[in-house]
């Protein structure tokens, strides 16, 4: 982000994220390496009535681990079958479970499954496409990698599946839009460094930061808070160039917090503060940004400027 951004300038919109690229970086990276999900517009009203259209719906923006389960018997020895017909020497398990989901054929078994979200570990929410197309998102999130991807997955959050959707794990069923799937080093790599931080201090810092956000108490992507902070996570890379200056003048990242913002008013606007404070004078500098999340998808309304405590 260059420092001569408009004060409304959003970050633009990612498509999904291929295999060897970051769901986090710049609008001109994101072009050079990832393809568009092609999702039609829903309505959120329609087929709802008036009862729907004066709903309000719960949206998430959530960062974790996404894995399959079966809900039946019947469906995993299909899969067993499936994968018996299949040449898979040579792939370890889960190599070779995703191969078989791979394969256009056996599309139907992706539909068959569980999708689990897990959170720093807890079984969080059940995930559903709003696009039957968007189950590749799901297939590709399972991928086995060298190092653990993770998933900020992008929807709304409906009722609690009943005890014999998902073999009895009663968790918040998630319809969702969009999913981008990366590792923490391609995320890290992906962050455009600051001329000034040299990328042995750049890389421990920006890792630091997002270890932070993602292990902040209970957040499960479903409050205002939390959705701006993961949303800042993934999609605004001038908090971690703003943490890596702090950590080289000698500061400690001491909080981040969210905060409703004054400029709230037929929109839903939350400030998110960062605080740095100095390790030899104790002198707390405090820096933030400003994201509305009236609706699904969040967006940058002030870019990172001074925060003065009022």
């Amino acid at each position: 982000m260059e420092p001569n951004e408009t004060a409304n300038e959003t970050v633009a919109a990612a498509p999904v994220v291929s295999k060897e690229a970051s769901a986090v970086m710049t609008a001109e990276r994101l072009a050079a390496v990832v393809r568009p999900a092609q999702s039609p517009a829903t309505c959120p009203t329609c087929g709802a009535g008036a009862a729907g259209a004066m709903a309000s719906p719960s949206y998430v923006y959530v960062l974790g681990q996404i894995e399959e389960r079966y809900p039946r018997p019947s469906v995993e020895k299909e899969v067993a079958q499936a994968t018996g017909r299949a040449e898979t020497a040579g792939r370890t398990d889960r190599q070779a479970f995703h191969q078989i989901l791979s394969q256009r054929e056996n599309r139907y078994l992706a539909r068959q499954l569980c999708w689990v979200l897990n959170v720093q570990g807890i079984e969080t929410y059940l995930l559903q496409p709003r696009d039957p197309m968007d189950l590749d998102l799901l297939i590709n999130a399972t991928e086995p990698q060298s190092a653990p991807w993770i998933s900020a997955v992008i929807g709304a959050q409906g009722p609690v599946a009943p005890p014999d959707y998902c073999n009895g794990m009663m968790v918040p069923i998630v319809t969702f839009d969009q999913i981008y799937t990366f590792s923490r080093e391609s995320l890290v790599n992906a962050i455009p460094r600051p001329e000034a931080i040299s990328a042995e201090a750049f890389g421990p810092a920006a890792s630091e930061l997002f270890d932070r956000i993602m292990q902040m108490t209970d957040n499960a992507g479903s409050t205002d808070e939390h959705r701006a902070l993961n949303y800042c996570a993934v999609r605004y890379p001038a908090i971690y160039a703003k943490t890596a200056e702090a950590f080289a003048g000698g500061s400690s990242l001491s909080g981040v917090d969210v905060q409703p913002s004054p400029l709230s008013g037929t929109r839903n606007i939350v400030e998110v503060v960062f605080s740095y404070t100095n390790r030899n004078t104790d002198y707390t500098e405090k820096s933030f940004v400003r994201v509305d999340v009236t609706e699904e998808f969040p967006f940058l309304v002030t870019k990172m400027s001074p925060y003065y405590d009022r």
